[in-house]
């Protein structure tokens, strides 16, 4: 697809950047029956092919009103297209460019500006979070039943697990914490220190975490995401000198966040050469336990429960590491069941089930019904969005993989 830059991207590098990518796009349409909101929509515009028509459009200086700005919110950017694109189209980047345009050449009205910069502060900061949920906690018989729903159950929500620093292993790895995570999922990282523990391996926190930046890039936020990024590499970069292998992150949506760092930083001097090293020495937990560690441990094959495991998009198609979780989860005991239409966002997409409420609800009840046709006794997932989503709506328990091997190595040493 040609595109000629015009106005003020002309003859710069931003312009170039989309020119390049959209000329990669040779209108094939094999992303059309990927994409989630077609599916639901089947309106082209709401497809990957439609929206880079609209992304052209913007590029070229062409017709944009608020409903360009509509057909690009409704994207996930789960990236499933671009699994499915044999020319290899960057579409992840694409939508993101079009946002900043559409958001500079049709500015949001004042309500919708203060609703993201409230998401991003609220969900981005872990003790205001923690705070948030405190409160809904208490208030919890008044509310409305759609808000009591995303609510964890007890009050372990307020509690805050930290893993801490072990000596007693030569191989240390950061542990990235997570915003949310810690308040809607506390286990997590718990589990995940103690699995590594039993394999030799000691975790360490960046105590100078902040959220990883994911929010604010999907919200136009984008020089509020770099700072932030920029106080993760300096929080990461201390610990890699200190001796830790690796960055850690237990949440896919992150990990892939912290390894576009380098590309996000490339044209900042300061930053381009140490955010390239924190982006390669990040790893997804996944990449870091082995099913060959699980097997010497001589874990009886098939005799767990029955479980449905759910890939993040994150995982899947944006990491592209497919395989991983499920050669653990056999490794560790369990019963993988069949699930259909893998690829299916289940509509969490950060921040997308509250600003795409309806579209969000109906892929979540698509994916459930996959995930539960094969009688899973739980379900499992690598991303805390994910798992907070579903767990809203499910009638079957949906937990971490990691939580879950813990379990099966707790069940088999003791």
């Amino acid at each position: 697809m040609y595109a000629r830059p015009s106005g003020a991207l002309e003859n710069t590098a931003l312009g170039r950047e989309a020119q390049s990518l959209l000329g990669a796009c040779v209108h094939c349409g094999f992303c059309l029956p990927a994409c989630p909101t077609y599916r639901i929509l089947g309106n082209e515009l709401d497809s990957p092919r439609g929206r880079i028509y609209l992304v052209k459009q913007l590029v070229e200086g062409g017709p944009a009103g608020a409903e360009t700005r509509t057909h690009l919110d409704r994207c996930l950017t789960c990236r499933a297209c671009e699994t499915a694109c044999p020319s290899g189209v960057q579409y992840g980047r694409i939508v993101e460019l079009g946002r900043e345009l559409a958001d500079a050449r049709i500015p949001r009205p004042w309500f919708e500006r203060a609703a993201r910069i409230a998401m991003t502060e609220a969900l981005g900061r872990r003790r205001v979070f923690a705070a948030l949920l405190r409160i809904g906690g208490w208030l919890r018989p008044i509310l409305p039943a759609s808000l009591r729903r995303k609510l964890p159950a007890g009050t372990q929500a307020l509690s805050m697990p930290a893993p801490p620093p072990d000596a007693r292993h030569a191989r240390r790895v950061v542990l990235l914490e997570g915003c949310v995570q810690p308040g809607l999922a506390p286990g997590i990282n718990a589990a995940t220190a103690r699995v590594l523990d039993r394999l030799g391996i000691g975790t360490v926190r960046a105590r100078e975490e902040t959220c990883c930046g994911a929010l604010g890039q999907h919200l136009g936020r984008t020089e509020h995401a770099l700072d932030q990024a920029r106080r993760n590499i300096e929080a990461c970069e201390r610990l890699l000198d200190a001796g830790a292998g690796c960055v850690v992150s237990t949440a896919s949506a992150c990990g892939l966040m912290v390894k576009d760092y380098g590309r996000l930083l490339a044209d900042d001097s300061s930053y381009a050469g140490r955010a390239q090293r924190v982006s390669e020495a990040t790893r997804d937990l996944s990449e870091i336990v082995e099913p060959a560690d699980l097997e010497r441990l001589g874990i009886d094959p098939g005799t767990g429960p029955r479980v449905a495991w759910q890939s993040p998009c994150t995982l899947q198609h944006g990491q592209r590491s497919a395989g991983r979780v499920e050669a653990l989860l056999l490794a560790a005991g369990y019963r993988l069941v069949p699930v259909g239409d893998a690829g299916l966002c289940c509509g969490s997409a950060g921040t997308y089930s509250l600003l795409q409420p309806t579209l969000s609800r109906e892929l979540r009840r698509r994916k459930l019904e996959s995930l539960t046709a094969g009688g899973a006794e739980v379900i499992a997932t690598a991303n805390i969005g994910c798992l907070a989503h579903l767990r809203e709506a499910s009638a079957v328990p949906v937990r971490h993989w990691i939580e879950l091997v813990d379990e099966a190595l707790a069940r088999h040493l003791t």
